[in-house]
């Protein structure tokens, strides 16, 4: 298994001391309470508080401008203390170093809502998950067989989260892609699983002349019509409607550029392939496909590829039960199976994405 060198150092041998691997292991233990009460320190403003207040605050001075009982501010306030969020000088409270990135960090904040929203009630049913193969933890919402068929239909609060986080990853990474997917100034471009049209009227601002296809689950489409409604651009953007994960649907033809971008990731290796396959059927020797992905063995710092291995197991208990953020060398393998051939992968897009550039062998 090949690591960028941040994550060889760190995953190839120990670098914790006796007492510090004994800390972990119980933070880790302590994990649920961990985070629902560093979720409530942000909620109830105290965080906020401590951060603006020149002195720190006493434990008093915290329940009343709270408007919490005594007992709730100090467990709250212990429970951060040990956590290492804040710290106590002369019987105040400050905020700690820590505390200002939960507070201030956006990609922080997407992924707490994130874990809150659509995660946390699912994430019990991991076990059921790993073992059957199943998104068992996505029947807290609804009895569907993927999170993606029922993204109109959950409750608001999970639409919202759910859709911050998506948009978070990828609205970092167009600015850059867009440079390099418009480089031979294409004129149509197939926007593979398109979700709500983001990236699709992005194009059509970055080019005048370009025509994008979206091609997405029928529903999705219906979201993606609605979303761009009205916008500059969106008489160039089309849909079609289809299942990708009907091995029977093939690809339309004759686009230059065939574009899918945080979309593999939510397929199983076999499924991965399966599309990759139709998509090359589609393509003639001068069309050009690029996936972008987060590829958790390609990032620059630790904390990245920590970040994004956890968020694999939303896939398994909540999205489909089947996919996970990749290592780079399971896409390249499933991308060489499918007929197609990488001319290149540009690192360092973005938050983190990779972007492999292929063509049909």
């Amino acid at each position: 298994m090949k690591l960028f060198p941040a994550l060889e150092k760190r995953y190839t041998k120990e670098t914790k001391s006796v007492l510090e691997a004994q800390r972990l292991a119980h933070e880790i233990s302590q994990a649920p309470v961990v985070f629902q009460a560093s979720r409530l320190m942000i909620k109830f403003g105290i965080l906020q508080m401590l951060l603006d207040s020149e002195k720190g605050l006493t434990l008093e001075e915290v329940a009343e401008k709270t408007k919490l009982s005594r007992y709730a501010a100090q467990c709250l306030l212990e429970s951060a203390l040990t956590i290492g969020t804040i710290l106590i000088e002369d019987e105040r409270f400050v905020c700690s170093k820590a505390g200002w990135f939960l507070l201030k960090d956006p990609l922080v904040k997407v992924n707490l809502e994130f874990n809150q929203d659509v995660n946390y009630l699912g994430l019990f049913r991991l076990e059921d998950a790993l073992l059957n193969g199943k998104p068992e933890g996505l029947k807290v919402f609804g009895d569907w067989a993927t999170i993606y068929e029922a993204l109109s239909q959950l409750p608001e609060q999970v639409q919202k989260s759910w859709f911050a986080f998506d948009h978070y990853y990828s609205d970092q990474s167009f600015d850059e892609a867009l440079q390099i997917v418009f480089e031979n100034k294409p004129k149509t471009l197939l926007d593979v699983g398109g979700n709500t049209g983001r990236w699709a009227l992005r194009c059509v601002d970055y080019d005048a002349d370009v025509q994008v296809t979206i091609m997405d689950l029928p529903q999705q489409i219906g979201l993606m019509k609605e979303h761009t409604a009205g916008k500059n651009g969106a008489n160039r953007i089309h849909g079609h409607g289809c299942n990708l994960l009907d091995k029977k649907v093939p690809f339309p033809e004759n686009f230059e550029v065939i574009w899918l971008s945080q979309f593999l990731d939510c397929f199983s290796e076999e499924e991965v392939t399966s599309i990759l396959t139709r998509a090359a059927k589609s393509m003639n020797a001068d069309t050009k496909l690029y996936i972008m992905e987060t590829f958790w063995d390609r990032q620059r710092f630790e904390t990245a590829a920590y970040a994004l291995a956890q968020i694999s197991l939303y896939f398994t208990a909540l999205a489909n039960g089947n996919s996970k953020m990749y290592h780079s060398e399971d896409m390249i393998r499933c991308i060489e199976n499918a007929g197609l051939a990488v001319e290149e992968i540009k690192d360092g897009i973005g938050k983190g994405h990779s972007i492999v550039v292929c063509k049909k062998k």
